[in-house]
């Protein structure tokens, strides 16, 4: 299982969760609406969860009904793009 951002944070993009996550799964590009938890790194530690000012961070489980599609949406985020695409993702620590 994994926390998925739904809906709230689109056009929001508070990095806060990005901050707190310790194992820096959480990524966006430019020209993304919204964060994305990858599913294959996230190790289910809800650090994300309570920063969220927007509380869109939701465990998989628990996503609400009329956002249960941003699920498969955060999946996509990552599984659409090359290993080489994936690694040009910056570090939390290049980010500071």
């Amino acid at each position: 299982m994994t926390y998925v951002i739904t809906q709230p944070c689109i056009g929001v993009k508070d990095a806060t969760c990005v901050d707190v996550c310790p194992v820096d799964c959480i990524h966006t590009t430019d020209e993304a609406e919204q964060y994305y938890i990858d599913p294959e790194i996230c190790i289910d530690c809800e650090a994300c969860v309570s920063v969220c000012p927007v509380s869109a961070i939701f465990y998989e489980d628990d996503v609400p009904e009329e956002w249960k599609s941003f699920t498969q949406k955060n999946r996509e985020f990552f599984t659409s793009m090359t290993d080489e695409e994936r690694r040009t993702f910056r570090t939390r620590t290049e980010r500071h």
